[in-house]
């Protein structure tokens, strides 16, 4: 089944991306949990406010299968927007998309804030996702922990992803 064969490489790389899809009924999903961690910003600072916004509207280019609405969540020329873009054409042209999806955010650091431009040490991890066709619902597999260095930067009243790059985890303190 086309199903089986997608899972993994759905989940290895939307974990890369950073991403929340929401359920086919497209609502905006609740801000993942943080953890406590020294330096880490608090829930509702502006830094993952930003995060979360850029996630859900993600999520409903995901959950819509619209790859136009995904393309213009990246700053031109990105990288990650087009992988991002080129998985979602991948399940589209096999009839899927992907409900369900959330970044379960494990920990946070903002490392530059600016007015349009922001700077992110995230640790996270995929959950919840359902690969959907018309005849079949596919839960798809949670992911391992990841930290990523993420760079938004502001574009008129909107937070685009720049860059997004693996880094290595630091140890707790």
């Amino acid at each position: 089944m086309r199903i089986r064969v997608l899972v993994p490489l759905l989940a290895a790389v939307v974990a890369a991306l950073v991403a929340v899809v929401t359920p086919a009924a497209v609502h905006e999903p609740r801000p993942a949990p943080v953890a406590a961690a020294l330096g880490a910003p608090a829930p509702s600072s502006p830094a993952l406010v930003a995060l979360h916004r850029w996630d859900a509207a993600r999520a409903r280019a995901w959950a819509s299968g619209e790859p136009a609405a995904l393309r213009r969540l990246y700053v031109p020329g990105a990288a990650a927007g087009r992988a991002d873009v080129a998985l979602l054409r991948r399940y589209l042209a096999r009839g899927l998309v992907v409900t369900g999806m959330s970044q379960q955010v494990l920990a946070v650091r903002v490392t530059r804030a600016g007015t349009d431009r922001l700077v992110l040490r995230v640790t996270d991890r995929l959950v919840g996702a359902v690969a959907v066709s018309v005849s079949a619902h596919q839960p798809l597999p949670a992911s391992a922990p990841l930290t990523r260095r993420l760079e938004l930067r502001r574009v008129g009243e909107e937070w685009r992803m720049a860059t997004i790059r693996a880094v290595r985890p630091t140890a707790p303190p």
